[in-house]
């Protein structure tokens, strides 16, 4: 097929959403001046979440990326639930006090998070019971905690990725009278997902990271050239840290077959996930599990097949790894992607394309030659091509789809080839998935007035 610009645009532009913090007072007093989100299928359906939400009960902003394997289950429960086990990770103990009293009187709760939704992220109504009463337990658990310090942010990013990590194995173990409930706990726990949680209070940025999405800060350097930042390290066979760590937790005679062909237990890519509890339970747990469970779950290859040399489980942890950032004036902006970006684009480039859309810098440029003798003709298709890229540049109101438009379009000039666009959006979803993954990003703008004041308020 050959589609046209409109068409490539409608595409693109399916799952966009942009969200603007509120200025009060004429006065913005949050480091965050909005964010930029789009996702893009290969897989039908799409395996990525995204979430972000603005703590009510605590100051700061939550965002996130969640790639799905092994279907989507994991990924959904993920993006629905993690935010909620952050904020009350953070939460004083008075607020978690007040939240279980009213609980306990049925009184209307206090709003935890206002969440910044698409209209095509859902919510799963059936399980939200469920949900609500692991949650619930958690909370009530930290009641009894109580140690009376005020919790400090990192800890409380690992706490909630690892409980929620916890309840998703429990529930599946534990099963549901109701079969619809039931089939949708095992589906999630047999699935995976990775995720990649930003959490901005002011100048503190945190960035919590379980599998191979990334985080990436854009910074503007003093001549107005932009740089990347990693802020994050994929959790993978590249990754030597990992690998070591993934042996270390295992006898000296697993050493040859922990990871195979880069993979974990020569299966997995991401060394970190939530769910995928074949890398976490027992043998005799996932006998007794998919024994007892409904039907459609003996059907399901996936979860009946034991990896090959698994001996000393769990494999598999949720436990992120958080990396604490000072935010300054010269930090524009943050990436959040799921690998399907990653694998198209290097960090620079990503920085570049985003700083320069941002800043709409390249439309004032002047044309560099670099001392090159040029005709008139030559001259006249750079200054047409300019042209045709900041049409581009106005087309896209989002910074997260003018960065897809680059991954899935970019020819070997690093600029938007439209026929490449064309070709790779018309392919069919059988042969999508074999040219790229799912793609889902978010672009945070940071205040940098706000972060320079906060900065010399000390």
């Amino acid at each position: 097929f050959y589609l046209t610009p409109p068409q490539v645009n409608s595409i693109l532009k399916a799952n966009e959403y942009s969200f603007k913090v509120p200025e009060f007072d004429g006065k913005n007093v949050s480091s965050v001046l909005g964010f930029d989100s789009n996702q893009l299928p290969a897989n039908a359906p799409i395996e990525d979440r995204r979430s972000a939400a603005t703590c009510l009960q605590t100051r700061g902003m939550l965002l996130g990326v969640f790639d799905g394997h092994a279907g989507c289950a994991c990924a959904q429960a993920v993006s629905e639930r993690l935010f909620y086990y952050i904020a009350v990770s953070l939460l004083p103990h008075e607020t978690l006090l007040e939240i279980e009293n009213a609980v306990e009187s049925g009184r209307a709760l206090l709003p935890i998070l206002q969440w910044h939704k698409h209209p095509n992220d859902y919510f799963s109504k059936e399980a939200s019971k469920l949900y609500f009463n692991s949650l619930r337990t958690y909370w009530q658990e930290l009641i009894d905690l109580n140690s009376g310090e005020t919790t400090d942010v990192k800890e409380a990013l690992i706490n909630a990725f690892k409980r929620l990590d916890n309840d998703i194995s429990l529930e599946a173990q534990v099963g549901d009278p109701n079969s619809f409930l039931n089939y949708l706990v095992l589906r999630v726990a047999f699935s995976g997902a990775t995720a990649c949680v930003a959490h901005v209070d002011g100048v503190d940025l945190h960035i919590a990271n379980t599998g191979d999405s990334r985080a990436m800060l854009g910074v503007q350097e003093e001549d107005g050239s932009w740089s990347a930042l990693n802020l994050s390290y994929d959790h993978n066979a590249q990754n030597e840290h990992e690998v070591e760590r993934v042996k270390m937790e295992h006898p000296k005679s697993e050493e040859k077959s922990l990871v195979k062909q880069d993979r974990l237990l020569g299966l997995l890519m991401p060394f970190r996930a939530f769910g995928d509890v074949k890398f976490k339970w027992s043998i005799e747990l996932q006998k007794r599990v998919v024994e007892s469970g409904p039907d459609q779950l003996n059907d399901n290859e996936y979860t009946k097949f034991i990896p090959p040399n698994y001996h000393t489980p769990p494999y598999l942890t949720a436990e992120p790894e958080v990396i604490y950032h000072r935010l300054r004036p010269q930090d524009k902006f943050l990436v959040l992607a799921t690998d399907g970006l990653w694998e198209t684009m290097h960090r620079q480039d990503v920085a570049r394309i985003v700083g320069e859309y941002l800043t709409g810098v390249h439309h004032q440029q002047p044309i560099a030659v670099g001392g090159y003798k040029v005709t008139l003709g030559q001259m006249h298709g750079l200054l047409a091509e300019r042209r045709a890229r900041i049409s581009s540049v106005f087309e896209d109101q989002n910074a997260a789809t003018h960065l897809i438009r680059h991954a899935v379009g970019n020819n070997e000039f690093g600029t938007v080839d439209h026929e490449r666009l064309s070709k790779m959006l018309s392919l069919p979803e059988e042969l999508a998935r074999m040219y790229r993954d799912d793609m889902t990003i978010i672009v945070v703008q940071f205040n940098s007035h706000v972060i320079g004041a906060c900065q010399n308020e000390e």
